[in-house]
């Protein structure tokens, strides 16, 4: 194969498992969980990685002969502190380079085993946050002989000179167990200044990450190849040469990617859990990657928790009987609320029971004095009791099997310390009934706000209608909105009315049902085409849960928008490698939702923006990114042009065809404007083009094969322009069969390509926006947000795309060969 070609060999890694572990065992026994720098370095050797540089470790009383040194190569070698706890070395004087003699290394060594204690400890004394934990509460003598005590020896170690000292020629790889998304590979611009690199270089630049599970070698290569660091290592900026093969990157990432597999907290089978294994830097000598230091932390497996059914959201979702505790008869309480959502949104009340002892029926329902009354399964009990009633509800459900689902609306289970304990017996009984022969009922919750299901003909939220108007009628809904805040669910749905979804979900705490089982149940059904999704925080290894199920759903063709809430990175230690400080949970959140086919949004509003574009546009073919802007504005036309390109997504404008340049010409020459317009992209209409004019230039452009999409601006102030809702001068209400707001949706339903409308004006032209949105168009109130907005959502569909041409539900393509 050549060098430069495209293709991506595949690579074989061999990996000597039973070697590795055996290093672990070993650091175990001796009460250690993490590998010493040399033993990181064996680590790689069993690998099938690089050669690592030859070591020798100097304990304590060892001696050290001339003759000794003559099977290490060159004249300089590197001395390195040996300690469990001195991570970064540099900083305290724990690396030092000396000529290879005897004499010379000895007075380094000696030195070094004085001063690095010293040094550690007046650091320590400086940041005392810092402190590895058997350091806390230490200071003065007693420190510096605590850190002196945990120094192993000094670490010999031969010198490989650098091809190259200058910027971008030193890489980190590591991987790393996240609590959420499990192993995690991350790789970029190494050395001393890294994280420095992560954070002056935009998103993506100088450090990538992927999910261990849903990658391979290739797939991560293929990422890596975005980096400044892979321009710097391949040659590919000025004045820099190539220091080493793609192969080579290949093999490494594929290797690392496959110990992350073996050694998993997702791997029932693994020995041991690697939490950190990091090299910063890889240098290159004479094309060979050689590992300058190394990071090793791991340890012990631990028991992954019972699988919950969740195939029984389909009872929740689409119950024929439901139960509710805790409604009022005398007053208006959560639970009557909802118990009025509920009969106002058409449920069958012969489905419906109120658990309530001492009536028979309340307006028509049903009552039940309590769940043992039961003849048969609910398929959803409702729970609207104080929180510290729903221990011995949940018992209940469980000890008399009353319920396929049941939703619990009560918060208090787990929010605060007080009501942790009673959050733990809830779930240690839900967990206990999974284990069971039937896997026991799922639970929604605790502190949901409630669901609204349109197929399943009910409403639970405890929300009156009078503060949250609903939605009515039987209407094409394509859309699931999932939030584990209800409040955030219900005030985008306050805004924008529009979105209307099939599904309204809120799944609070997560004490039972998580995002990803919700998401594994929603990816299977067929009319749901668009899945928003709303989240603070994922369960143990519900993120790598989630990821798959998000994989999942892209290949069934459906769009999925995520917005993750709390973006503050990891608390930086002194005990911690590069690694994790560079990949922090939102860096990794946002890296895994990319890779698996979501499309992210960085703030609510273009959250909201990305689920109204995505329920409008799914439909349409997305075959590339060359936009034709439209407006008859002038600052509009070039306001659009100006947002096409940013660290997050690029558009290109669009070079039209000399047919479509022709038909504009010809639509313009009727209407008089051929001398005032030029043909051009952004094209600036002219603000004498009226209703026709505009609807005909939208459809010349999206019949144009270089045009993938397509925006306009509506230009509702031109008094060329029928955009009024009620004017006693009828020339300008769109109700006229002839006006932009009838004739520009019927004309877009017929085009494959995408076209967003904008209507940048005041509140006079909501009802121009609101009849466009009801008849199925895509509208925004300025033409920033619009071209952002529909870049986002391009973008994220070619990837989507991409995944599904690749066949990519994969969790590992690497070809292992282990001993």
């Amino acid at each position: 194969m050549h060098p430069d070609s495209n293709a991506i060999p595949e690579v074989e890694a061999f990996i000597d498992f039973q070697a590795i572990s055996g290093l672990f065992e070993a650091a175990a026994d001796q009460g250690r969980w993490q590998l010493f720098e040399h033993e990181v370095y064996e680590l790689l050797q069993q690998s099938g990685a690089e050669t690592p540089p030859q070591t020798r470790l100097l304990s304590r009383g060892d001696r050290l002969r001339e003759e000794s040194l003559a099977e290490m190569p060159g004249d300089t070698v590197v001395l390195k502190i040996v300690s469990q706890t001195i991570i970064h070395k540099t900083e305290v004087g724990g690396v030092k380079t000396v000529p290879k003699t005897a004499g010379k290394i000895k007075s380094a060594w000696r030195r070094m085993l004085y001063e690095v204690p010293e040094q550690y400890a007046a650091r320590i004394e400086q940041n005392p946050d810092h402190a590895p934990q058997s350091y806390q509460g230490l200071s003065g003598e007693a420190l510096r002989q605590a850190v002196a005590g945990d120094i192993h020896g000094v670490l010999l170690v031969t010198y490989m000179p650098p091809d190259s000292e200058a910027f971008g020629n030193e890489m980190i790889v590591g991987i790393r167990n996240t609590r959420e998304f499990g192993m995690v590979i991350t790789a970029g611009l190494g050395g001393t200044d890294t994280e420095l690199y992560a954070r002056r270089f935009r998103k993506g630049q100088a450090i990538v990450a992927a999910p261990c599970a849903l990658t391979d070698g290739a797939a991560f290569f293929r990422l890596f190849k975005q980096t400044i660091s892979y321009r710097k290592l391949a040659g590919l900026t000025r004045g820099q040469r190539r220091i080493v093969t793609d192969e080579q990157l290949l093999e490494c990432f594929a290797s690392f990617i496959a110990m992350a597999n073996f050694y998993s907290p997702a791997n029932p089978e693994a020995p041991f859990v690697i939490e950190e294994l990091e090299i910063n830097p890889f240098a290159f000598s004479d094309y060979l990657m050689v590992p300058l230091d190394g990071l090793c932390r791991f340890g012990q497996t631990r028991t992954l928790p019972t699988p919950r059914p969740y195939e029984k959201i389909d009872s929740l979702l689409h119950p024929k009987t439901i139960g509710l505790v805790g409604a009022s008869t005398s007053r208006i309480n959560f639970g009557r609320i909802i118990l009025n959502n509920i009969l106002a949104k058409g449920f069958d009340p012969s489905g419906l029971y109120i658990i309530r002892p001492g009536l028979e029926e309340f307006q028509g329902i049903r009552c039940l004095p309590d769940l043992a009354s039961l003849k048969f399964k609910l398929d959803l009990l409702v729970v609207a009791l104080g929180s510290e009633q729903v221990p011995e509800i949940v018992d209940q459900v469980i000890r008399h099997d009353a319920a396929q689902a049941v939703m619990l609306i009560p918060g208090g289970l787990g929010e605060t310390a007080e009501s942790s304990g009673r959050a733990i017996r809830v779930m240690e009984a839900m967990e206990r009934a999974h284990a069971g022969a039937q896997g026991g009922p799922v639970f929604l919750g605790a502190n949901c706000l409630g669901v609204v299901s349109h197929p399943g003909r009910y409403d639970t939220l405890f929300i009156p209608e009078v503060k949250l108007p609903r939605q009515r009628g039987e209407r094409r809904r394509n859309t699931a909105f999932v939030s584990q805040s209800g409040a955030f669910m219900i005030t985008r749905l306050s805004k924008r009315p529009e979105l209307d979804p099939a599904y309204m979900i809120s799944v609070g705490n997560q004490n039972d049902l998580t995002l990803g089982d919700v998401l594994h149940y929603l990816k299977t059904v067929p009319d749901i085409e668009v899945i928003g999704i709303y989240a603070e925080g994922f369960k143990d290894l519900d993120g790598l849960a989630f990821s798959r199920a998000l994989r999942q759903a892209v290949s069934a063709g459906k769009d999925v928008i995520f917005y993750k809430a709390g973006r503050t990175p990891e608390g930086k230690t002194a005990t911690s490698g590069h690694t994790a400080s560079l990949a922090g949970d939102y860096m990794v959140c946002e890296s895994c939702i990319r890779q698996a086919g979501g499309i992210v949004a960085e703030t609510f509003s273009r959250f909201e923006d990305l689920l109204m574009l995505a329920q409008r546009l799914h439909v349409k073919h997305i075959k590339g990114n060359r936009l034709a802007a439209l407006s008859g504005a002038g600052f509009e036309a070039v306001g659009m042009a100006d947002n096409i390109q940013t660290d997050a997504y690029a558009l290109q404008l669009a070079a039209f065809s000399s047919k479509t340049v022709k038909n504009i010409q010809e639509t313009l020459k009727v209407k008089g404007l051929a001398s005032l317009v030029a043909v051009k992209n952004p094209l600036d209409i002219n603000p004498g083009a009226d209703d026709e004019a505009h609807v005909l230039a939208v459809k010349w452009l999206c019949l144009d094969s270089n045009v993938d999409a397509v925006v306009v601006g509506l230009d509702p102030l031109s008094p060329a322009m029928r955009t009024l809702e009620a004017c006693e001068t009828r020339r300008y209400n769109f109700d006229d069969p002839g006006s932009i707001a009838e004739a520009l949706p019927k004309c877009v339903a017929t085009l494959d390509t995408p076209v967003v409308g904008v209507v940048d004006a005041g509140r006079l032209y909501d009802p121009l926006v609101d009849v466009l949105m009801a008849k199925g168009m895509a509208v925004f109130r300025s033409s920033d947000s619009a071209v952002q907005s529909l870049a986002l959502y391009i973008d994220g569909r070619l990837r989507a795309e991409q995944l599904r041409s690749a066949s990519c539900e994969t969790f590992t393509h690497s070809r292992l060969s282990t001993k």
